[in-house]
């Protein structure tokens, strides 16, 4: 688990699936560029133009400004900032609701590897602090839509391996109700809805850190999430997923990418999954319908 969106997720499209070919060539596309939770985002929608599309860009925004005062660690006023500055959070969002049931599942489902309530460890290991009474453990969280309270003294979450994920399908779900049907959408996690222009499927790839192209991979209605254990370091050198079952980094080496039909999912699973033995991975993804494990180092 880590705590800030320092990039954490190698996702490319590859250029061929932006490419206008000759069957593709009388076909507009819309593109968009912004930020989604401080991290570059993007979208190509085929079969609108630019100034179709504006309206839908607009909407998309105002969204992600929304979805950011739910679950953001930094933005004052946030849910998220709230509720670890106070221990408790009374009306969450549904939104929070839903992110945290997911979480749950995916807590019992990985034997604890995942785990929302590890922020206190990062903390403690950004700032050079000790890190072995750091208030872990998702077993201390009591949560329902009235409140969200933690029973730990000094507790705090961070959804940052599954709040991504969770914006990504929030927003392609705006977009479909907005009619659209094929478009490749960016939001630190990859969703592929429909075909590209050709009628072909949208091309994405997955990339280590140092910028190594490691698989390529046709999507279409479905979603794309990479996490990698050395995209960033904390402390002394730690891996920012951190296992909090025994306050260890991952293993530098792991690069885990998992397709799904919803990108938080896949967010959550790809960022479990490298905090556990490669074997582990197919017990684990089987308890989730529809996952799929891409590619693992």
């Amino acid at each position: 688990m880590t705590s800030r969106l320092p990039r954490r997720r190698f996702l490319a499209i590859s250029a061929a699936s932006l490419a206008v070919g000759p069957v593709a060539a009388a076909t507009p596309q819309a593109r968009w560029q912004g930020r989604a939770m401080g991290a570059s985002a993007h979208m190509v929608i085929s079969g609108l133009t630019q100034n179709a599309a504006a309206p839908i860009f607009a909407k998309v925004e105002a969204e992600l400004l929304r979805l950011e005062a739910i679950f953001s660690l930094y933005q004052p006023g946030a849910q998220l900032v709230r509720l670890n500055a106070q221990g408790r959070l009374r009306a969450p969002a549904p939104e929070l609701l839903d992110v945290l049931s997911l979480s749950a599942s995916l807590n019992t489902a990985s034997h604890g590897a995942f785990d929302p309530s590890i922020q206190p460890l990062w903390q403690a290991l950004a700032l050079g602090q000790e890190t072995t009474t750091a208030p872990l453990g998702w077993q201390h969280l009591r949560y329902n839509s009235q409140e969200i309270r933690f029973l730990r003294p000094g507790m705090a979450l961070t959804l940052n391996g599954i709040a991504q994920g969770y914006i990504t399908d929030k927003i392609a779900d705006l977009l479909r109700a907005e009619g659209l049907q094929n478009l490749l959408l960016d939001m630190g996690e990859i969703a592929a809805m429909g075909q590209r222009p050709e009628g072909r499927p949208w091309q994405a790839g997955i990339v280590s850190p140092d910028g190594d192209l490691r698989a390529r991979l046709s999507l279409s209605d479905r979603a794309l999430a990479t996490s990698a254990a050395a995209g960033t370091l904390v402390g002394n050198g730690t891996s920012h997923i951190l296992d909090p079952r025994n306050g260890k980094g991952a293993q530098p080496s792991r690069l885990v990418s998992v397709s799904a039909p919803r990108a938080a999912l896949a967010d959550g699973l790809s960022t479990a999954l490298c905090l556990l033995p490669k074997p582990a991975a197919p017990a684990i993804i089987a308890q989730f319908p529809g996952a799929k494990l891409e590619y693992s180092s």
